[in-house]
């Protein structure tokens, strides 16, 4: 009996892990990616949504809908019930749910960029699986006490809506709550903190302003303006797209700081991430996104991402900097990220979610060195190879940590492990540098690879098809067809020829 539910257990893995696998010159890379990546994501973080370091059981707005991200070509169908879960979380007004514990208790913030990780990843998901029709699914809001003016957070149980609305609508008062909600400098309002939560000081009159998040709005604006034109909504796309552009010229006149982006303004109109800054003077997060979106002047994306790896790359101690100097005593006050001691989590030491967007970043300037690089760098399976490095590191070789300490002294140790959305994105990270994408019912190599490389195999399963790829690089290759998908129960062999050393 006892072998027979093992025998049970390990089919089940073996089938819900099993459907997507590479095999690269970089055996450690494989050994993360085929297995423990999504095994993280689905175990830890979608499933049980706690760990040692955190027992909690709540959904995060943001958290969960970045993590289905890594199921979009092995599971979609799991992504598009998150996407209807999480618009459920969402009141009249445009604004979400930070975290909720089912069914409805949870609480309402003004934190400012939960709510544009809906129309993000519901972009994604209609470009990559080509399934439009979730854009009608009609799905009801939640009502609940508004904030007021002086409240950061209200912890209570939500009721459902008698409004309610399709899940294109529930995105576009999302798209518009942020766009209505923007200051001065024509940049969106930081409110009680954007992704990095801790700097919930910084516009806490309501006049503070994210640089990040105006270059994170300007993807989602792209993104959801081609979605817009697909479900016939030309008025809305055209508008999209206008809104990008003002955008644009916002971020360019009043974000660059020289050699890097802002990352951005406090409420008395401070520049925070400046190089005149005495404590966050480069943050990595605006250079990251200023290369990802797209958004940015190109040789200004070049110039940021260098400074990012001139300013915050540590390489005796194998770790990125989220910013650097880490919050301690100066006079402005961010908000409770000073309450982790200098080095540690949010405040300066390595968080490795943020370290996966520098190589996204790093991948869409076309630098797959580098990208690979840190990749390696940041892969526990290398953090753990020697006595001394796990010595230094101190975490489990097979699952990330969510950050790396800076703290003199603890340079290079591991933090918090398992609970952390950095597994869903190194896995986006380490597709996008074999160039593997997916639009509807055809599959698209575009590699941006490491000098060295001489290629790579996948194996994919698409419903009941495998589809055996071998990838090879030759100097004089052409860009290649992208391969069509059928559901087909066959087995697929493709032989790709991609250009040498693209990256």
């Amino acid at each position: 009996m006892a072998e027979q539910a093992r025998a049970r257990v390990e089919a089940f893995w073996e089938k819900r892990l099993g459907s997507f696998r590479i095999k690269t010159p970089d055996r450690a890379l494989d050994i993360l990616v085929n297995g423990f990546l999504p095994y993280q994501v689905t175990a830890c973080r979608l499933w049980a949504r706690t760990g040692a370091y955190q027992a909690g059981g709540a959904y995060g707005f943001r958290d969960q809908l970045q993590d289905v991200l890594a199921l979009l070509y092995t599971h979609p169908g799991e992504v598009r019930d998150h996407i209807l879960l999480c618009a459920r979380r969402q009141f009249p007004e445009g604004d979400v749910q930070h975290w909720w514990h089912p069914p409805a208790t949870g609480v309402r913030t003004s934190i400012s960029d939960d709510l544009l990780f809906l129309p993000y990843v519901v972009s994604r998901y209609v470009k990559e699986t080509g399934d439009i029709s979730v854009l009608s699914e009609t799905v009801p809001y939640i009502a609940g006490p508004s904030l007021e003016e002086t409240q950061r957070d209200a912890y209570f149980e939500a009721a459902v809506s008698e409004e309610g609305g399709d899940v294109f609508e529930h995105c576009l008062r999302a798209i518009r709550l942020v766009l209505a909600r923007r200051g001065e400098h024509g940049l969106p309002l930081m409110l009680g903190g954007d992704w990095n939560d801790g700097m919930n000081e910084v516009g806490r009159e309501g006049k503070g302003e994210s640089v990040w998040l105006a270059f994170f709005l300007c993807d989602v604006l792209k993104r959801f303006s081609r979605v817009a034109s697909a479900y016939g909504r030309e008025e809305e796309a055209a508008a999209l797209d206008g809104e990008a552009r003002m955008l644009r010229e916002s971020i360019e006149a009043h974000a660059w700081d020289g050699a890097w982006y802002l990352r951005g303004f406090y409420d008395d109109k401070t520049p925070l991430g400046s190089k005149d800054s005495e404590e966050c003077r480069i943050d990595c997060l605006s250079q990251a996104w200023a290369a990802i979106s797209g958004a940015a002047a190109p040789e200004r994306a070049k110039k940021a991402m260098d400074a990012v790896l001139g300013h915050l790359l540590d390489e005796e101690h194998g770790l990125l900097k989220l910013f650097t100097p880490p919050f301690d005593r100066g006079v402005k006050q961010a908000g409770y990220i000073r309450g982790y001691l200098p080095g540690v989590r949010e405040n300066g030491g390595q968080y490795t979610h943020a370290a996966m967007w520098v190589c996204l970043g790093l991948i869409a300037l076309g630098d797959g060195a580098r990208a690979h690089a840190l990749l390696s760098m940041l892969n526990p399976v290398e953090r753990t190879k020697t006595p001394e490095r796990l010595r230094m590191y101190r975490g489990e070789p097979y699952v990330l940590a969510a950050d790396v300490y800076t703290l003199p002294g603890q340079e290079g140790r591991a933090g918090w492990t398992w609970y952390t959305g950095t597994a869903s994105w190194m896995l986006q990270a380490v597709l996008a540098m074999l160039g593997i994408y997916k639009e509807g019912k055809q599959l698209f190599i575009r590699p941006v690879l490491p000098s060295g490389w001489d290629g790579f195999s996948i194996h994919y399963r698409f419903g009941s098809a495998c589809y055996e790829i071998t990838v090879k690089c030759e100097e004089n290759a052409s860009e290649p067809e992208p391969i069509p998908l059928s559901d087909d129960g066959r087995t697929h062999e493709v032989y790709f020829l991609v250009p040498e050393n693209s990256g």
